[in-house]
């Protein structure tokens, strides 16, 4: 058993399903979280509760592990690289610095000649009003915002004054690609060239929140070569070690864009723990830890069903499951609309 303390910053139910992976590897769990009722804090060894700009609290939490990762990338940049001064964090802050922000996420996408939408900064009214030509789109904040928090799908310059968009935010208009599917590739980098890699999961979102997730993907070989070959690509130009997951759009044309890099274990992989050898979540907890690379092996199709606000509430009172499936309750106090409580997973 490998003698290590893990720093998770975190304590959802990422945190949460990441503390798991790694107490099935032996390794010890701290979790520091800003959230005193984060559920990670039912599965790790010690949860510490506090801001991310607490110095304090922070210098205890990093004095108790070996090395530190995160479940989101909205951690202040400057909190991570304090720490990696004397504790490595695992994927690197750089890399959250890049995909913290929208703008610089997409001019580094394109750089290295991977499509994404069209897509222009927005600072003010008169901006949007001469973006014509990327409508029908969607404004997002440069910076925070998930689940569809932060963005404002625009189909015309009359909706502009009906929307009270904030214009004291930064903002980047990013045109609708004419969707056919989404699919989502995640990878887990351990070194240069030195990964495991999940085929494509197809993805269907509600209210602009994921709800199915689906293997395999409905989608050409091309795309799925593509897609892979992309992944592979954005994970070596930022050296990243750990898993992560490339958000893709298929349009009507079978042609591909990159939506998003989530720079983590992402929701659309909660079926690899029971579809395959070894989890996105493992796999993670593999990487950061140094621990030997096992090949990856599919078990099984999957299909999982994000529980969404009240949804949880049936399984939590009538628990009966097929053989073939799999039920995660996230375990959070707060049963709460547009909120992940929990996920079914069915094997196929």
């Amino acid at each position: 058993m490998p003698n290590i303390s893990l720093g998770i910053i975190g304590g959802g139910q990422l945190g949460s399903m990441l503390t798991v992976a790694a107490k099935k590897l032996g390794i010890k769990v701290i979790i520091y979280c800003d959230d005193t009722n984060g559920p990670a804090q039912n599965f790790c060894d010690e949860y510490i509760c506090g801001s991310y700009d607490d110095h304090n609290k922070i210098n205890e939490f990093v004095d108790k592990v070996d090395a530190v990762t995160f479940e989101f990338e909205n951690i202040p940049f400057k909190t991570l690289d304090e720490i990696n001064k004397t504790k490595p964090v695992l994927p690197k802050p750089s890399v959250n610095r890049i995909i913290q922000h929208r703008l610089a996420e997409k001019d580094f996408v394109n750089k290295l000649n991977i499509r994404t939408t069209r897509y222009a900064t927005v600072d003010k009214k008169s901006d949007l009003e001469s973006l014509g030509d990327l409508l029908p789109g969607i404004l997002k904040t440069t910076t925070l915002g998930y689940d569809g928090k932060g963005q404002y799908p625009i189909n015309s310059l009359e909706e502009i004054d009906s929307l009270n968009i904030d214009f004291t935010k930064d903002y980047i208009l990013e045109k609708l690609v004419k969707l056919k599917k989404e699919i989502s590739v995640i990878i887990t980098r351990f070194g240069i060239y030195n990964y495991e890699i999940y085929e494509p999961i197809e993805n269907k979102h509600e209210d602009q929140i994921l709800k199915y997730s689906e293997i395999p993907a409905d989608i050409s070989q091309k795309i799925l070569d593509q897609s892979k070959e992309w992944t592979i690509m954005l994970a070596e130009e930022l050296k990243y070690i750990g898993t992560m997951c490339v958000e893709f759009f298929v349009d009507k044309n079978d042609n591909l864009f990159v939506n998003e890099i989530a720079p983590r274990v992402h929701n659309s992989g909660h079926l690899t723990i029971n579809a395959f050898n070894i989890s996105q979540f493992e796999n993670h907890i593999r990487a950061v830890c140094k621990l030997e690379k096992i090949p990856l092996k599919k078990l099984s199709n999957a299909k999982m069903v994000n529980l969404i606000g009240e949804d949880i509430l049936h399984y939590r009172q009538d628990p009966f499951l097929e053989k073939n499936q799999f039920f995660f309750d996230y375990l959070k106090k707060e049963v709460k609309k547009k909120r992940k409580m929990g996920h079914l997973t069915t094997l196929k």
